[in-house]
């Protein structure tokens, strides 16, 4: 196949990587509906994929049981130092690392095509929006690109002869000798997988597995771990955040990013159905924002993804109905149950399901033994499909970010929303931001799960220097910085029953927060930050006692007061790369609480 492109650099890239993985083919991606539908029809006849009769034009895949999620223990940071990488992350220095992954490479691709796939990671053209090309030779790939990122001979057009990109080389990690009969999800052993990433050339490798973030490059090891690095180096934001805009009754709009671990509402929140009477939300992106300060010096935010990879347990018209109505065609799913009669299902779907095949691919009938779908069961869909989606979501300016959020799991002792005194605080309630280990670690000694800004697994440098960042950003921004708020779904009564609805009446809790952000309320100052005055928060209809509303706010100091030698041992991994104003950060906590 002839390239369509004269990009030099692309050129010899692609020729290098063709005359180390020996493919037998080698395919450029044009992007097209017809290519699509191509690739499906070929893996639906391998039996690598299931058409659904009853959702149109949609389809199952399941993986090989060794290959179900993102593999952070085989997730590299390879910069040129380990403290540059810092104790957040795996490094291996990238020599090494290139040596070993090299000889995996070597001959990997022999018996497949190797599928070259030119990709804009945001709007084509944006001055936000960066270009990736991934080299793969999994055909399920592909089609998840297309769905996730702007594929094809556009890309290349706006790529031109010059142009720069970032490299992603991706192989299953499975060659098949002449004659070998391939298998539905070809893959390599864990031992053998690799995600690595090398920031100083803001380069991906992956190998062995077909998955998710480790198979799709332009999601994590992109738009996250390199991006991390490339927006620190040219002064601007990559963060693992939702975008939603929320706009009141008197028709003013807000535009809100907000950064949440695993299990904690992300992708709710970001297709939140407000219960209060007058206030609309809608979705610009559901889990990546990138950010860069404007000609009006407000920081400005596009959801540089085109679909959403989402965890599909859980997911219901209870729970989520706009995520429901936007796979309900044009979707790719993976690991679910595929029922008798053609559809898909999983666990608190909140449909009935006779039985079907599960995700590993046999006969399962619900209520008897294991689960049907995996626990990380996916889908992926188009982003315009969704019924909230807003109308700006491929601005190429991007949306103006008024408010930051940040959250965490806690049954106990984080009140349901407080906001932080300053920029500078707002960063140290990111950084400090927390989890549960489990549902049960309720001893105050336990050790919390924290994950700075719900970058943990993401960032692709050392966290100090991350949150140096951070301070350097609001330095920029000044007045014009965005307001940060902390919220907590999740608290429980002293006898474990849940304190807050959550789902659409979290639009209570925005609103609040965009009041304050007008000055229409003034909040009361605490030890933590500032949280609602009595009267200002709107209860209007919620059955919720004043007993139930003042445990769900209340502070304890001693609660506070007994997490923080978590809070010095989680500060001294960094060590003298801490910054001096997280330092600060932390002696103005410990003398609020009284410490």
């Amino acid at each position: 196949m002839t390239a369509p492109t004269q990009n030099r650099k692309l050129l010899a890239w692609v020729d290098d990587v063709t005359r180390l993985c020996t493919p037998d083919h080698v395919y450029w991606c044009d992007g097209s509906t017809a290519e699509y539908a191509r690739f499906m029809d070929q893996m639906v006849a391998s039996g690598m994929a299931t058409k659904l009769s009853k959702r149109p034009n949609s389809y199952h895949f399941r993986s090989h049981a060794s290959d179900v999620a993102r593999v952070e223990d085989r997730t590299y940071i390879a910069s040129r130092t380990k403290d540059e990488a810092g104790p957040t992350n795996n490094w291996v220095a990238p020599e090494d690392l290139k040596q070993t992954m090299r000889g995996l490479y070597a001959g990997c691709m022999q018996g497949r095509t190797l599928y070259v796939i030119p990709f804009s990671m945001g709007v084509i053209g944006s001055p936000i929006a960066k270009i990736g090309v991934q080299i793969t030779d999994s055909p399920y790939v592909v089609v998840n690109q297309h769905i996730m990122t702007r594929v094809g001979t556009r890309v290349l057009q706006a790529l031109g002869q010059d142009g720069a990109f970032i490299p992603c080389l991706h192989s299953v990690g499975a060659p098949l000798k002449p004659g070998e009969q391939d298998v539905a999800w070809p893959c390599a052993p864990i031992e053998k997988k690799y995600i690595a990433h090398f920031p100083d050339e803001s380069l991906i490798w992956s190998y062995g597995s077909g998955y998710g973030g480790n198979a799709l490059l332009g999601k994590k090891c992109l738009a996250l771990r390199i991006a991390s690095v490339i927006a620190r180096r040219e002064g601007w934001m990559a963060e693992h955040m939702l975008i939603l805009r929320l706009t009141s009754p008197a028709g003013k709009r807000y535009h809100i990013a907000a950064a949440f671990p695993s299990a904690c509402g992300k992708t709710n929140l970001a297709m939140l159905r407000p219960t209060i009477p007058g206030w609309t939300c809608e979705c610009v992106g559901d889990d990546i924002a990138w950010m860069k300060i404007g000609p009006d010096g407000r920081l400005r935010a596009i959801n540089p993804e085109a679909g959403f990879f989402g965890v599909a347990p859980g997911t219901s018209y209870k729970s989520n109905p706009m995520a429901m109505d936007t796979i309900r065609e044009n979707s790719i799913f993976t690991n679910c149950v595929v029922t008798g009669q053609g559809d898909i299902w999983w666990e608190d779907m909140g449909v009935p399901c006779e039985g079907g095949t599960d995700w590993k691919g046999n006969p399962w009938t619900p209520g008897k033994g294991e689960k049907g779908a995996h626990p990380n069961a996916r889908f992926t869909a188009p982003a315009r499909q969704c019924p909230v989606i807003c109308p700006d979501w491929e601005d190429p300016a991007g949306v103006p970010i008024d408010i930051f959020i940040f959250g965490g799991r806690r049954t106990q002792v984080m009140p349901l929303v407080h906001e932080a005194l300053d920029w500078d605080h707002g960063v140290f309630m990111g950084a400090t931001a927390a989890s549960e280990p489990t549902a049960a670690a309720l001893d105050v000694k336990a050790k919390l799960r924290r994950d700075p800004m719900a970058m943990l697994p993401f960032c692709g440098y050392n966290v100090a220097d991350y949150w140096q960042h951070w301070f350097d950003m609001g330095d920029k921004l000044g007045a014009k910085a965005p307001k940060i708020f902390y919220v907590n779904w999740f608290r429980k009564s002293p006898d474990g029953k849940w304190l807050w609805p959550g789902f659409g009446e979290n639009g209570r809790v925005l609103k609040w927060m965009c009041e304050r952000t007008d000055g229409k309320v003034q909040g009361q100052t605490t030890p933590i930050g500032r949280m609602p005055a009595d009267g200002e928060f709107d209860l209007t209809g919620l059955p919720m006692s004043k007993a139930e509303w003042d445990e769900l706010m209340r502070v304890d100091l001693g609660a506070f007061k007994a997490e923080l030698t978590d809070l010095d041992d989680y500060m001294a991994q960094f060590g003298s790369r801490l910054p001096a104003r997280m330092r600060a950060q932390v002696a103005s906590y410990k003398q609020r609480l009284g410490d």
